[in-house]
Parts: structure tokens; sequence; C-alpha cells
């Protein structure tokens, strides 16, 4: 059952064969595999199974009850076997070879549980020590029964669970519960399961690999760390195989099955195993293909923060954009349409501490013979680097002599999207390029002989400058000045000339014609206020009245048979709620097992937001204003000598409010003496 089915026709053959049967005769699985190589792994030795010596008793009894051959046709089959080598029946050649149906899930109809149960009870009972034989055992019935037309290596037309997919519950269920008692030998099992599978693939015909498939299937759904356990050997072996198509693809489909249950086991398996062989032509396809359904299976990708950086990160930048690479157009566009969801994963849950990391190579990849995607992806990138992470200004600075073509691209983008930048990175912005100028004019002095590059950074660097000086009139400003103006000088004027009505402002109005039409439209508006609101105290009373004596009986009527439909409703359904009430808990639980963890990690989430709101923002301000009122209490009973009293409080608001005029007038007067020097100035 480990590699391959067996019959042996005669005792006296399988004495001489070098397999023996029985207990005596069994190897665990590490023993079998304890001497395979990595870089050409050596075929394993076929073990016995319980499936094996069932097959012996049965042949034995049909060799008893063979009819010799006519006596003319022995000596003749003598002769043509005269001279060679006794070979002994193959699993192809066997009487008992198992059939092979027409789909898988004819196979999987057809298979008999009671049977593998059986097998599998007894293996348990003869070995009880030994879980790599039963798990041994498990996979190669299962790889003998399963008897279908093979599929490709990479199972690209079936879906991402395929063939697990097809098996009902009892066999899952039987699986899952000898994996369960096989947990320390799980890792030895997917290396078995993966090795035996290339060897069939040596085999022509070899047995179809769907038994194997669902066993891995099966080990990686609970267990996915076993398939990222050793890694390296597998590129190893993936190397060892390159011009194998048909075994690389079956590795890296065997070793994929660990992501679609984990997402960061999943990445592991990409960069570790895909990402070295992305450009070779045949594994390509399967590559990026296995990377959008996983980042499709994953929506969301706060599991895998931390799993790609600089050293992943480029080479997947350079194979999506840089044209002329050694993928064909169609996948390197499939390539891109997976870049965003990489390049989130890559920055990770806190750019704002990690992209100055970055800066350096988008920076040097930023050159003028670069194709226009890729410049206009890594210009987005470096921008984004230097408006999230502050330290991106001091690497940026450390860099710029040794960069400076690269620079000038960067600053005539940064001028072309002044207009975007926030406040914060323009105030950086503003102290880097003064840095950048002081820095060309001693480049210039010096004559050094990217001349070119000097004469284009101080271009860049002066338009960046002019962009900073006009980015908008102040109109905000200006207003509030404006304001602020005419209120101090209006009020100046009252409390020059006694009045509203006596002074200079209200003589200009006057005479505009402003004052008397302002006096018409609030006569107006204070006219049709006063008739609305009589209007209303005389209407509203009557309006309310009637309403309760058209409407109130109707009213007391409906809430009265609502209580009373209420109370039935409570006694027919009671049973129904009591129902309700036991299986709410099953309820609960059906949904947490069955929604989607998406759901699961939003609420998740937003229960961390508003805790870190909590936290952060609305304690500290709680804090914070009642210190503040605590210590503005402190201030005024000290001010008042000790006495919270009511007359110290008038006191102080009379202090304040006379200052404020003191000072509002005196501004004023500044103000006014200093537009009247100016206009007698003229």
């Amino acid at each position: 059952m480990a590699a391959r089915w067996e019959v042996v026709r005669k005792p006296s053959r399988r004495g001489t064969g070098g397999g023996g049967s029985g207990p005596g005769g069994r190897k665990a699985l590490g023993e079998a595999n304890g001497g395979r190589g990595l870089a050409a792994p050596l075929p394993l030795a076929p073990s016995e199974t319980l499936y094996e010596l069932a097959f012996e008793k049965t042949t034995k009894k049909q060799n008893k009850e063979q009819v010799p051959p006519p006596p003319g046709q022995q000596p003749q089959q003598k002769k043509q076997n005269l001279g060679k080598p006794v070979k002994k029946p193959s699993a192809g050649d066997s009487g008992h070879k198992q059939g092979q149906f027409r789909s898988l899930e004819d196979a999987l109809k057809a298979l008999d549980l009671s049977e593998l149960q059986k097998e599998l009870d007894k293996s348990l009972s003869m070995f009880p020590e030994n879980p790599s034989v039963w798990a041994k055992d498990l996979a190669g019935y299962l790889n003998y029964k399963l008897q279908a037309p093979r599929s490709d290596p990479a199972l690209s037309q079936h879906p991402h669970d395929y063939p697990y997919c097809l098996v009902n519950k009892e066999l899952r269920s039987i699986i899952k519960s000898l994996l369960s008692k096989s947990g320390a030998v799980l890792e030895l099992f997917f290396d078995h399961c993966i090795y035996t599978m290339l060897q069939e693939l040596d085999k022509t015909p070899g047995e179809s690999l769907h038994g194997y498939r669902i066993c891995i299937q099966a080990v990686l759904l609970d267990r996915p760390k076993v398939a990222t356990a050793n890694l390296g050997k597998y590129l190893e072996l993936l190397r060892s195989y390159q011009n194998r198509p048909a075994k690389c693809l079956t590795i890296m489909w065997a070793l994929g099955q660990a992501g679609f249950a984990d997402l960061t086991e999943g990445l592991k398996v990409w960069l570790s195993i895909m990402l070295p062989v992305l450009g070779i032509k045949s594994l390509s396809p399967y590559a990026i293909t296995y990377l959008d359904r996983l980042l499709m299976m994953h929506p969301n990708l706060t599991k895998g923060f931390g799993m790609i950086g600089p050293k992943d990160f480029f080479p997947i930048l350079d194979f999506a954009f840089m044209p002329n690479n050694s993928l064909p157009p169609s996948l390197q566009e499939q390539l891109r349409q997976s870049y965003p969801r990489l390049k989130v994963l890559a920055f990770g849950a806190k750019p704002e501490t990690t992209l100055h990391t970055y800066f350096p190579s988008f920076l040097s990849r930023t050159t003028l013979n670069c194709s226009d995607d890729m410049k206009k992806e890594l210009l987005n990138c470096l921008t984004d680097c230097l408006s999230l992470d502050p330290l991106s200004f001091s690497v940026w600075r450390q860099l710029y002599i040794k960069h400076l073509s690269q620079s000038s691209l960067l600053l005539n983008h940064l001028c072309e999207s002044w207009d975007s930048s926030s406040k914060k990175t323009r105030k950086s912005l503003q102290e880097t390029v003064h840095s950048f100028k002081v820095t060309n004019e001693e480049l210039a002095l010096k004559g050094q002989n990217s001349v070119q590059d000097v004469v284009a950074c101080r271009s860049a660097c002066k338009n960046l400058l002019l962009k900073m000086k006009s980015s908008g009139f102040p109109w905000f400003r200006l207003l509030l000045v404006i304001l602020v103006f005419t209120t101090g000088f209006l009020m100046h004027d009252v409390r020059t000339h006694g009045s509203f009505e006596a002074s200079a402002s209200a003589h200009v109005l006057r005479n505009s014609g402003i004052l008397s039409a302002s006096q018409q439209a609030w006569n107006k508006v204070s006219h049709y206020s006063f008739k609305g609101y009589s209007w209303l105290e005389e209407n509203v009373p009557l309006y309310y009245s009637h309403m309760v004596t058209v409407l109130g009986p109707n009213l007391e009527l409906v809430w009265a048979k609502t209580n009373e439909t209420a109370v039935y409703i409570s006694r027919k359904c009671s049973t129904q709620l009591a129902w309700l009430g036991d299986n709410l808990p099953r309820l609960i639980e059906w949904l947490q097992a069955h929604l989607p963890d998406s759901v699961l990690h939003l609420a998740e989430h937003l229960k961390e937001l508003l805790l870190f709101l909590m936290r952060n923002y609305l304690l500290p301000a709680v804090d914070y204003v009642a210190g503040m009122l605590e210590q503005g209490w402190e201030l005024w009973v000290a001010s008042c000598n000790g006495e919270g009293s009511w007359d110290c409080l008038r006191r102080q608001l009379a202090s304040l409010t006379h200052s404020s005029w003191i000072y509002l007038q005196d501004t004023t007067v500044a103000i006014k003496n200093w537009a009247l020097a100016i206009i007698s100035g003229h």
C-alpha cells in the first residue's frame, strides 16, 4: 500500500523476492525514508501493508485451484522462458489490479468504507505503536481504490480543494480520526505522500494519485505548518527536477495546499518555492495563478503582515513592471492585478515606521531609461514614503549626492503633485529642498562630472520653491482681518461720538441708503415674525383639542387591541419562544462557525478601534478637561483670597471685560493712526 501493490503467486518465489511478509517485514515510515537524498531522491522501498497480506491469502487459494496447462504447451513455455530472468509481476500486471473508473466521483461512490475501516482497525491492532504504518495503510488503500483518469499535475481545471471536496462526511471522519492519532509522524507522512507521487510519475502507465492528494489536503487543512516545516529541502528537490515540469508542478501543488487554510503559510510557500521559479516558462503560470487564488481566498490581509520584506517585494515589482522580462505579457498583467495587495502586505500595519527602509531601492530604480509604467509606480511609491514616514526625508538627504538624476525626477513629480500634498509633508519638503539648494551650489562650485544632473536638480528645486511661495492666496485670513478691523473701527466710532446715530458710520450708512434699507428689512422681518407667532398662539391649542377629541378614542382602542394581541401571541407562542430560548445558543454557535472570517475580523477591528479611541483620545481628553477645571477652580479661589463667592466672580468678569475693551480700543486706535499716516503720506 505504501508504494505499489504486489501479488506473490508462489510461496517459493516469495522467499527469494527480498520482501518479507507479516509483521516482521513492516518498516516504519521514518525508516523507509531514512536514506533519501535531496538532490537526487532515490525511490522509496515498498513496504507491505495489511492489504497486501489479504491479497497473498487469496492468491494462494487461487493457485491451488488453477488447472495445469496441457502437456504439449508446458515444454514450449519452458523453452520460451529458458534463459530469461524470472520477473516478479507488478501491480499493473496482477490479476487483482483495481479497475479504473470513469471519474473520481464514481470511484468514491464505489468505495467500501466498512472495508476501509476494517483494514485500518487491523493495522492499529497489529501495530499499536507505529502510527506511520497506519497512515501509509490509509494512503495506499485510498490510492489503490480510487483509480480514475489522471488530471494535470497542478489540477488547473478543478477547484482549489479538489479532490478533497468530493469526499463525503463519513470518509472525512475516518481520515481525520486516523490522522489525529498519527500527529507525531504527520511531517514524515507528508514527505512519504509527495515522494510516492513523484515515483508514480516515472511509471508508464502509473497509478492515479487521487488517494495521496486527498491525504495531503486532509493533513494540511488542520496542520498547514506541516508543509512549511522544511521548505529548503523542497526547494532543492524542485531544482533537481527543473527539467521535469510534471514533478515540479506536483511538488508546488502539494506545498501550496497549506495556503488555503492559512494565509501566512501560503505566503511562506509562495515566497520560498514559487517566487524563485517565477521565470521558468512551464512553472510561472501556476505560480501566478496560485498567488491570485490565495489572495482572493483571504481578503483580510492583516494576517499576512510582516511576511513580505524589501528582499521579496522588489523582485515582485521588477517582474510586474519591468518590460521584456522572462514573463509573458499576459502573466505580467495578471501579476500586476495582484500587485496592489502585495504592496499592502509589504508595507505592513504601520507603514509610517517601515517605509523609509524601502525608499533607497525605490529611488535607485527611478531612472530615465525605465518604462513609463515602472516610473509612474516608483514615483507614487516614493511619494507615499515621504508622506507617511518622516524618516524618508533624512534617508533622501543622505542619498541625494549619489542619486542626482533620480532626485530630479522625484522633485519634478512632487512639484506636479504639490496641490494634493498635505501640510505636514509640505513643511518637511520645504526644509529638504532648501538643504538641496545649498548642496547644489556646493556641487556647482566643485565642478564635478555630473553637471547635467546638477543643473536638472537646481531647476527642479527652483520650480518647487516657486510653487511653495505661490501656493494660494490666504482668503480666510484676509476676511478675518477685515472683520476684526471693521468691528474695532465701528466700536471706536460709536464710543467717540457717544451713540450709533451720532457716529460717522451711521452718517455714511444713512447717506448711502443702506441704513434705511436695512431698517425696512428688519421691520418686515419683525412684523411677519410677530404675526406668525400670534397665529400659532391662537390656533395651536384649538387644533390640539380637536385632534384629541377626534383621535383620542381611536388611539385608546388601538392601544388596547395591541395589548390584547401581544398577550394572545405570547400565550400561543410560548412553546416556540421556549424552543427559541433553548436553541438560541446553538444558533449563535452555528453562526460563529459558518460566518465568513471577514465579518468576524471586521467586528474585532471595530472593537479594537473603539478601544483605541477610548484609551488614546476619550480618557486623556476627560482627564485633561478635569485637570484644567480643577486648576481653573484653584486659580479662581486663590484670586478671591480663598473665598469662592459670586461677588468675586462678578468682579473678575467685570475686570476681564474692561481689560479686553481697553486692549481692543488701543488696537483700533493704532490701526486708525496707521491708516491715516498712510493716507496723509500719499
